[in-house]
């Protein structure tokens, strides 16, 4: 894989994670590549897409949890 994919593909990731230093580091990386605004832009968008996608099936899976009962739902999850 070249990196410019790589670099495309990181920042995806990176605007995904919601992670600053990542992100900071991939674009100038990307400039560094040569990718262009428009080639950066495309990799932004579709992290954005991921993101929100992984977001509304959370939002629903909380919903769900909300209005199933309590029997059903696991006491401990270990992180407390």
């Amino acid at each position: 894989m070249d990196e410019k994919t790589k670099e495309m593909i990181a920042i995806g990731a990176s605007v995904t994670a919601n992670c600053i230093p990542c992100i900071r580091y991939h674009l100038s990386k990307a400039r560094e590549e040569g990718l262009t605004d428009a080639e950066i832009k495309v990799a932004i968008q579709i992290g954005r897409s991921v993101r929100k996608g992984a977001a509304q099936k959370w939002d629903e899976e909380v919903s769900s949890l909300l209005s199933s009962s309590p029997k059903s739902q696991k006491a401990s999850c270990g992180c407390g």
